[in-house]
């Protein structure tokens, strides 16, 4: 049970890159289970409490993660959260973009894995550890600040191609063919998705795949359409991009694990939003 949430706007510095620090706190007596939904995203979750186990259904052997503190993704599928005890710390989800220039690597090193900080930078467990210190949210919120602003300071920007790409792609939703995308910033198609891939995680068809489902998901729930209904399903499916109903299910069911009826049911939601 979230018992605490607040919200911090990061400084406007940094606004082209992060969208929000949330800093939780949350009370599970019994082991509580997410289904996450799949995203061309980064989640960074830096906290101190008890540790959250982070399970790919599609990894064998070494699909789990269990830390308090941990990167996340991009996923192209749907992962499982389990937490018993109590969840302390700040949530932030982060573009691919904004990830790659944060961090500083390459996130194809980071797609759909759970990495605990301590495997990724030793900045990411000094600036954890500060966190637990601090005595309260404002404070930490202006730590995160001062932080990723001297990341800013001495990373590198991202190939201005490769985030032109990026911003085209998620400007159109995932409606912008590959080919076309390719054409815009004058590359190759093949070498777009080896860059695209390299840079950012996933390949930019997938993305566009991502894009056009997390536009989907987020609209479930706000539409006063009946949602249950073929026809109902069928139009919002052409809304949102989708050739059919068919296709729109068959994402659904890979991205998140459930068919688009069962992510409308009351509660259903993930904790992250897709």
């Amino acid at each position: 049970m979230l018992t605490e949430a607040v919200h911090g706007r990061p400084d406007p510095r940094l606004r082209p890159w992060v969208g929000g620090y949330l800093g939780y706190r949350e009370e599970a007596p019994t082991p509580l289970v997410r289904r996450e939904v799949a995203g061309a995203f980064v989640v960074l979750i830096l906290g101190w409490g008890d540790p959250l186990d982070v399970t790919d259904p599609r990894a064998t052997g070494s699909g789990t993660c269990a830390a308090n503190a941990f990167l996340a993704g991009p996923f192209d599928g749907w992962c499982a959260t389990r937490t018993a005890g109590t969840g302390v710390g700040v949530q932030m989800l982060l573009t691919a973009p904004a990830a790659r220039r944060l961090l500083g690597l390459p996130l194809g090193e980071l797609a759909n894995q759970a990495v605990p900080v301590g495997a990724v930078a030793d900045w990411l467990v000094g600036l954890r550890d500060g966190l637990a210190g601090d005595p309260g949210w404002r404070r930490r919120f202006d730590r995160l600040d001062a932080a990723l602003l001297a990341r800013l300071a001495t990373t590198a920007p991202v190939d201005r191609r490769l985030l032109e790409a990026w911003r085209r792609l998620d400007h159109s939703g995932g409606g912008l063919g590959v080919a076309r995308l390719a054409e815009e910033v004058g590359w190759s198609r093949r070498h777009l998705a080896v860059r695209f891939r390299q840079e950012f995680g996933l390949p930019p068809k997938t993305v566009a795949r991502l894009l056009r489902f997390e536009r989907a998901y987020a609209s479930i729930g706000r539409d006063p359409a009946a949602e249950s209904e073929p026809a109902g399903w069928a139009q919002r499916a052409a809304r949102w991009g989708y050739y059919d109903q068919s296709h729109l299910i068959r994402d659904f069911r890979e991205f998140a694990g459930v068919t688009p009826t069962a992510v409308a049911g009351a509660g259903s939601h993930s904790s992250n939003p897709g």
